[in-house]
Formats: structure tokens, sequence, C-alpha cells
């Protein structure tokens, strides 16, 4: 396809999202990723259905550009198939618990007597070494395990995020972490393991409150969308929806308060005189803020405050945020057909661009082993030999 990465081949044996994303964005920048599922579709092809043969929209968000083969690894002959793979492979990507990769044969060790110098790029849900490192889990333990639940909402119940911020941070994470590994193999020619988890992902993402906690004690308690250290930082209800705004800094609060045309008010008050002490008296200045949003639709609010340079957004529902005009053209998301579609799916781009070489989505997501007899094919297979391990439920 093209890109930084061209030539380097990636083996995805990833699962739902830190492993899979992961692969995605290596793709997006060139690299060949083979995803690698069980027979009859890994469960992460299905996980919210939005076409005829069940894939779902996290498949589709988070496959394109990459080939797709069918594999039980735990046969012998689906052992032969990998490890020819593997010896063609520069990565593995495989977030599966330690004892899950020792009994695929997708352990480091295993990995390194057949290429030297692969990289396994690899994430779990609590990293080791530690009590639980072989317990297993998704996004949501990071979340509640890392102080962010606690501080969510207005603590009773607590709330977990409905976006599984988590698992794409351990992506991100890991997906660094190979393009680091790729640079050190250039200059050493050595490879190693990149590990990522759930759990330090979520504790690096919530860093701050913790150090904040053990250094000051503060003891803080959630206080739903209202701002604890700057003001005013909340959502607000407008005539006809609701806004965010967010204000941190002294240069923004003066924009603020001359926007309410009361900076006398505002900027002589010693409750106000910093970020920290706005924060302590944030229901004051929030209140106030309430009072000039109720006034005025959500367009004319986020109008009105994008002009002053002050950080706000109107709050969208995911049909407003596909119509939103920003979105549609910012070319943040590239319309991809799926056979059995009912319409082409709107799936989002990397989040980076790069100037000179930048990423793309030049292939849709395969559908269920579309590649398997093209890849065994490369492998040295012939269509007998491939004919064989249908037939004997490898392939």
């Amino acid at each position: 396809m093209g890109g930084v990465l061209e030539g380097v081949r990636v083996l995805d044996f990833g699962r739902y999202i830190a492993g899979p994303y992961c692969a995605t964005l290596l793709a997006e920048f060139g690299a060949e990723v083979i995803r690698v599922e069980k027979r009859d579709g890994s469960e992460d092809r299905f996980v919210a259905p939005v076409g005829e043969g069940g894939e779902g929209a996290l498949f589709l968000q988070i496959n394109r550009n990459k080939k797709c083969i069918t594999l039980d690894p735990m046969k012998p002959e689906g052992q032969e198939v990998m490890r020819r793979l593997v010896a063609t492979a520069d990565v593995v990507v495989a977030n599966l618990p330690p004892q899950t990769l020792r009994a695929m044969k997708l352990d480091y060790d295993a990995l390194k007597a057949i290429k030297a110098d692969i990289i396994l790029t690899t994430a779990t849900a609590f990293g080791g070494p530690g009590p639980w490192s072989d317990r297993v889990g998704f996004d949501g333990v990071g979340q509640v395990m890392s102080g962010s639940v606690y501080m969510t909402g207005a603590g009773d119940p607590p709330y977990r995020a409905a976006v599984n911020w988590v698992d794409f941070g351990t992506a991100l994470h890991c997906a660094f972490g190979t393009l680091a590994a790729l640079i050190e193999r250039g200059k050493s020619g050595r490879g190693q393991i990149v590990e990522g988890a759930l759990l330090a992902t979520a504790l690096s993402f919530t860093n701050a409150t913790l150090i904040e906690q053990a250094v000051i004690n503060v003891n803080r308690v959630p206080s739903g969308n209202l701002g604890q250290t700057a003001a005013p930082a909340d959502i607000y209800r407008t005539k006809d929806g609701w806004v965010l705004c967010q204000v941190t800094g002294q240069p923004l609060f003066k924009r603020w308060a001359r926007l309410m045309g009361e900076e006398q008010q505002w900027l002589n008050d010693p409750r106000f005189a910093d970020d920290i002490s706005r924060g302590n008296s944030g229901a004051i200045i929030s209140a106030r803020m309430a009072r000039w949003c109720a006034e005025r639709t959500t367009q004319e609010a986020v109008d009105t405050l994008g002009s002053a340079m002050i950080p706000t957004g109107p709050v969208l529902s995911p049909q407003q945020a596909l119509d939103h005009p920003h979105i549609r053209a910012a070319g943040f998301m590239q319309d991809v057909d799926y056979p059995g579609l009912p319409k082409p799916a709107p799936v989002t781009r990397a989040a980076v661009r790069l100037s000179e070489t930048p990423g793309k989505i030049a292939a849709r997501p395969p559908t269920l082993g579309e590649h398997t007899d093209l890849v065994l094919a490369e492998l040295g297979y012939d269509n007998a030999a491939i004919a064989a391990l249908r037939k004997d439920g490898v392939i």
C-alpha cells in the first residue's frame, strides 16, 4: 500500500481493541498486516452487528487495510502454518494472556526460535509483575481501578465512560512502542517484547489526579460535570440543547470576564484569583455561565464563545456528530464499502496527519478468511495442500 512502514509485515492475532487497533495504525501507515482469525470468526468480528454477515461496527472501524486468514493454531498442521508465517514477519501483535500465548506458541521465546529479530507486541489487562498478572479483563477494569470511575458522575452510583478509552489508549501506546522497537531493531538488529497493559494506560491517564492525592492528600469527590481545578468548566443548558465550556488559565478567564461584561467583578475578587481558587468557587462562576447560556441557542452560544477564543463545543448525539459541518469538512472519516452493508460505513482515519508521508485507508476490512489462499500460496502451499488443510479443519 506504500507509506512510511512499507515493507514491514505484521501478524495480527489481536482480539477486540488494544491489539487490532495497534495493528490498524501500523497498517494505515503502510505495514502489511495479516489478521489471523478462528475458522468460524473471532468474537470481536461480531460486536454491534451492522451487516448481513454479522460483522460489527467495531470490526469495521479497526480492521481496515488488513488481509485475513483463518487458522486453527492448536493443530500440528496449524502450527506449521504459523511457523512459516512467523518466519516472514517483523512484528507479531497478540493482546492475549501470557498463558494463552504459551499455549499457542506465540510467546517470545517460541517466536524468537523461529525468527531471531522478531518483535512481539502484546497487551494484558493488569500488566506485571504482580499478583494479578495472569488475570483477564476488559477496558472497564482499567477505568474502575485508576480513580477515573470514582471521579465520574455524582458519585452514587459511579459511572464508567461509554467509550473504551483505556483500550484505545493501550493500542496507541502499543503502536508507539512497536515503532520504537522497529527503530531499535534497525540500529542493533535486535527484536524485543513490547508490552502494554490496560491498567497501566488508565493510571497514566489519571496520573495527575493520583499525584495530587499522594502529595497533598486532597481527597476529591465527584462533582458531576463541574470542573474542580478551574472555572467556568461545566456543561450548560441552552435554549435548545447543551454546550460545554472550559476555561483554564488567566488569559482565558480574562476573555470570559470580558465576554460577560463584568471584568471588575470577576478579576478583582480574591476568590477568583487563580485556577485553583476558581475551581474551589466553581459553583458561583458556573451559575453565572449557566444564566448566560440559558439565554441563547446552542449555535449562538458556541459561535459567540468560539469567536471570543474560549474553548467550547455542543453536546452532540451520534447522528449530530456525523452531520456536523466541521466534522464533515475536516475529512476525519472516510466512507468505506463492505459486503452486505446497506450503506457505506464512515470509518475514522488515523487521528494524526503526516505532511510528507500521510496514512490512508486503502482497503476495506477483510471478510472472514478472504486472503487465506493467497497468503498460504505465498508461504509455498500449492492448491492441493491448501485444499487438504481446509478439509482437515486447519483453515
